[in-house]
């Protein structure tokens, strides 16, 4: 092998640090050491991966490339440290999750604490990730399972129909819309409105209504996370039409939730690769998730 993993692990040291010196504190050498393996790791590569200008350091195109490729080989080797960790600390192992940034904020939170109730020992790790990262995240085994908000279609996850939903409408306390037990769109277009970019799916979603209505719209604010809008509607900066589960049944303080007379219909969905057996701490999770979905249902309807 032409590039060692050790060659490998001097190379990241430096291009986090930014200097042969950086790298040797970084890893416990002495400065000399790091400067004769770049040397030889150049040599032995046929590969020129830093500039040098009066003790300065500046990577060429090709370390930037290296550079990624080993930041990946590391963070899988992390991942694997951490798999070791938990096998031979924790006997009842470990749960790796994510979900939608907008089920994070009140949907999954109490499935969580009902799962670490149950089971204390159990290490369990829980991140946000986007629709468009969400296949990386399963596949690349970053987590065992997500939530999404959105569909999503790959032929390599398992999909699992969990829950119903839709986007609802958000105005602050005391605004005039607020007196209506539903409101339309064409209600909010006469309204400074606070809108996912369109970018983004939900973005999507919400300008793909305004158009089968046939209502004009032109956002005020534009914004890419559900508690964004929910803040901004507080303070009175306008109205916003967010996914119900960001609101929640609690809802936010100084923000009414009413429903839309337009259906703008969500499907959430638990998503895991294929090629891997749902372990005994995930179908642990999916159980209560399943209980909770059921909860929430039976709550709105009531």
């Amino acid at each position: 092998m032409r590039f060692k993993l050790r060659q490998m692990e001097v190379f990241r040291a430096v291009m986090l640090t930014g200097s042969m010196n950086g790298a040797a504190k970084l890893l416990f050498v002495s400065q000399p050491a790091i400067s004769r393996l770049i040397a030889h790791t150049e040599q032995s590569l046929g590969l020129q991966l830093f500039e040098r200008d009066k003790g300065k350091l500046t990577p060429t195109p090709e370390a930037q490339r290296l550079f990624e490729e080993v930041g990946a080989l590391f963070d899988e080797a992390l991942r694997i440290d951490e798999l070791a960790r938990d096998l031979a600390e924790r006997p009842e192992g470990a749960l790796t999750l994510c979900s939608s940034p907008s089920l994070a904020l009140n949907f999954v939170p109490p499935v969580i604490a009902q799962y670490l109730e149950l089971y204390p020992k159990v290490r369990l790790k829980f991140h946000t990730t986007l629709l468009s990262d969400m296949a990386h995240e399963l596949l690349g085994r970053k987590a065992e399972l997500a939530v999404s908000v959105l569909p999503i279609d790959h032929p390599n996850l398992v999909v699992e129909p969990l829950a119903t939903g839709e986007m609802v409408c958000i105005l602050p306390q005391g605004h005039p819309l607020a007196a209506r037990r539903a409101v339309s769109l064409a209600d909010l277009a006469e309204c400074k409105l606070i809108l996912y970019n369109r970018n983004i799916p939900f973005g999507q979603l919400v300008a793909a209504a305004f158009q089968r209505a046939g209502v004009s719209w032109n956002p005020a604010v534009e914004i890419v996370r559900a508690e964004l809008a929910c803040a901004l509607v507080r303070v009175g900066a306008g109205v916003a039409i967010v996914d119900e589960f960001s609101v929640g049944q609690q809802g936010w303080p100084g923000v009414v939730t009413r429903p839309l007379r337009e259906s703008i219909p969500l499907s959430l969905s638990l998503v895991r690769s294929r090629f891997d057996r749902p372990s005994r701490q995930v179908q642990r999770f999916v159980r209560l998730i399943k209980e909770h979905a059921r909860a929430s249902r039976k709550a709105g309807r009531s």
